[in-house]
This record gives C-alpha cells, sequence and structure tokens, in this order.
C-alpha cells in the first residue's frame, strides 16, 4: 500500500432498544439500531472517534448506525461522483500547493499512522516561520483526548493571517452555486470547532504517549519498514519505531512556540468548476461546543438511543431524499406510523367537535 507524503470516562449506561411496530416492516428483515447493554463503541469496536463521524452524527445518527451495519451500502456512497469529485478538488489544491510531494511505502499500521506524525513534526517549524500549511486528507492530525473519548482528525489548510492570527480552514465543496442553509452547515462548523479544541491541547502540552498508543492499538517497539526509515532519516529524524517518533514528536509538542487558533473558516467551492463559492468565518463558543459534544457522546456511550431526521420538520426532512437507507429506515418508517396516527386521531377529534347536537325536542301538542 502507498501513502502521499508531503515533505518539509464513565461506564455506558444501558438503554432500550428502538422498537420497530412489525406492520410497517412490509415483510422486510429489520435491524437493531440499538442494543440493550451494549454501546455503539462496544457494538462495532470503536477505540476512538474520528471528527468526521461526529459531523455525519450532527447530519442523522440513524444513517450512522446504517453505515456500520450496511457497510456495502456505505462504501457505494463514497463512491458517488459528488464524493470522489470533492476528493478531487482537495488533491488538485495539495499538488498546487506541493508539487514535490513523494509516495512512501508502507507496511504495517505503525507505518502508516507514522507518516502523519512525521509530517506534523516536520510542519511545527513551518507553522511558527508563519508559513501556509496546506494539507491533503490525510496529511496533518490533530488528536487527543475530548471528554474521555480519543479522537483522530485531519485539518485542510492551517496559515498565519498577516495580522499574525492562526487560522484554520476547512474547504467544502458544494453542487450548487451557493452557500449552504445552517442545517447543511451545522456538521462543517462543528468539525473545525472540534479541530481547535484538539489542535489548542496539543501545543499546550496534554497529549500523553500511554493513550496516543492504548487508544490507537498500536506497537511501540514495532520497528518501520526500510522504505520510511529511509525517508525518516532523510528528513534528520533519527526514530525507528514508532515509541520512538511519538517521543520525538512530544518534545517538539512541548517546546513549540505555537498559540492555539486564533480564527476558524469555511471555504465554499463548486464541485463540477472549483470555481470559489463563498468563504464563512466561524464563531467559535467552547461552552456550547462541549454542551454539543456531551450530547454525541452519550449516543457513543450507550447512555441514550440515536436519534434521527424529524421528519416534521421542514428543515431537517429533506434529509432523508439524500440518503441510501431512505427506502430500508426503520426509524423512518416508525415516525410514519405515528404522525399518520396522530393525524388519524387528530382528524377524529376535529370531527367529534364539528358536530352539532340536536338540542331541539318537539313538545306535543
Amino acid at each position: 500500500m502507498k501513502s502521499s507524503l508531503l515533505p518539509g470516562s464513565a461506564a455506558g449506561l444501558p438503554y432500550q432498544r428502538l422498537t420497530i411496530n412489525p406492520s410497517l416492516s412490509n415483510n422486510r428483515s429489520t435491524v437493531a439500531l440499538s442494543i440493550p447493554d451494549q454501546s455503539p463503541m462496544e457494538r462495532f469496536s470503536k477505540h476512538h472517534l474520528n471528527v468526521t463521524q461526529l459531523c455525519e452524527q450532527s447530519w442523522c445518527e440513524i444513517k450512522v448506525v446504517y453505515g456500520f451495519l450496511k457497510p456495502h451500502m456505505k462504501r457505494r456512497e463514497m463512491r458517488r461522483t459528488a464524493v470522489m469529485t470533492g476528493a478531487s478538488i482537495h488533491l488538485a489544491r495539495e499538488l498546487e500547493a506541493n508539487p514535490d510531494a513523494v509516495n512512501v511505502v508502507v507496511h504495517t499500521r505503525e507505518d502508516r499512522e507514522a507518516l502523519k506524525l512525521i509530517n506534523l513534526i516536520q510542519m511545527v517549524p513551518a507553522l511558527e516561520a508563519g508559513m501556509v500549511v496546506l494539507i491533503s486528507h490525510l496529511r496533518f492530525p490533530v488528536l487527543g483526548v475530548l471528554d474521555g473519548v480519543f479522537f483522530l482528525g485531519v485539518v485542510d489548510e492551517l496559515y498565519c493571517s498577516k495580522s499574525g492570527e492562526l487560522v484554520l480552514s476547512e474547504l467544502k465543496t458544494r453542487s450548487h452555486n451557493s452557500l449552504p442553509h445552517p442545517a447543511q452547515a451545522k456538521g462543517h462548523s462543528l468539525q473545525v470547532g472540534v479541530y481547535k479544541l484538539l489542535f489548542d491541547s496539543m501545543v499546550q502540552g496534554s497529549m500523553k504517549r500511554d493513550q496516543l498508543l492504548h487508544y490507537l492499538k498500536l506497537r511501540p517497539h514495532q520497528a518501520f519498514g526500510s522504505e520510511l526509515q529511509s525517508y525518516a532519516q532523510k528528513l534528520g529524524l533519527l526514530a525507528v519505531t514508532f515509541g520512538e517518533l511519538v517521543d520525538h514528536l512530544l518534545v517538539v509538542l512541548h517546546f513549540c512556540n505555537l498559540q492555539p487558533i486564533d480564527k476558524l473558516c469555511l471555504e465554499y467551492r463548486h464541485q463540477s468548476s472549483g470555481v470559489l463559492i463563498g468563504n464563512r468565518e466561524v464563531e467559535f463558543k467552547e461552552t456550547q461546543l462541549r454542551a454539543e459534544l456531551r450530547d454525541y457522546l452519550a449516543f457513543w456511550r450507550g447512555e441514550r438511543e440515536p436519534h434521527g431526521v424529524d421528519i416534521e420538520d421542514i428543515e431537517e426532512a429533506w434529509k432523508c431524499r439524500m440518503c441510501p437507507y431512505e427506502e430500508s429506515c426503520e426509524w423512518r418508517r416508525s415516525r410514519l406510523q405515528e404522525v399518520m396516527v396522530e393525524g388519524s386521531k387528530k382528524a377524529k377529534l376535529d370531527g367529534s367537535k364539528s358536530e352539532t347536537p340536536n338540542s331541539s325536542r318537539r313538545v306535543p301538542n
């Protein structure tokens, strides 16, 4: 396998299974969207979370669950033209900024994760010097523990503005030539906000060696492959095992002069043309963000059921039309039945109220 490389908590509480009315099953086999006494972290063997999974969760938690239960449909969705086009635009930006990018052959998980850490080590002095740092989707990791859960993320762009501010910018592509509505942009704002939490924690020295090795399930004494060792030596890195590289990274972060991120930005480009649609600055509200994060993690810990799209909310219901699981979604069918039952009850109640009682009575002569 080849990877492109740029130069230079609390225990989960049991929850009730989401029950589906069999009358809506249409003779299809149903799936358990939740299992009592087993958290999603345990059920899906998750030792850590990616920040992008939080973004998917903010869109629809039921879709996240189906992504694990029906991986073939998840893979098909990731091969959609829109997704592939967005990846191409990211790659074009990377190659424009780094035309001399090289490939390094990796043989183990330790090799693959080491490539990310090597790039991080290289880019710290670049940021300290006020240089623009552009990274593709596999190049610049931000990582650490938030509310007892280990997170991994990848930053698109970090740079120092003319006024000296450290800016984090995330590139998003759209099929429509307009900026997204708030419901569409909710996950984007969440993403850059969590990136800031992780980055700030890293440069403030919060990353721990044992946490990184434990949550990623990596072997500290695993030697790098010959190709990676050769590449690291060319960069002046003497580490030959993953543990030695982690130690070097922690020293770099401890003595770096980087400050927390000052500004969060979203850049939107058209999928077909790559033309800029517009930019948005995201306000960082740490208290609100951490409260949202706790709620999202309550799902992963098994402290509550997954929440789906509110099909009665016009700002949310349209999401189902774009979902590959729409036809088989147990949540949607259950909620549709609830709406029909409530509508029927309301119609009967309105009908009974509209009936005028016959108060007149014939009086005998």
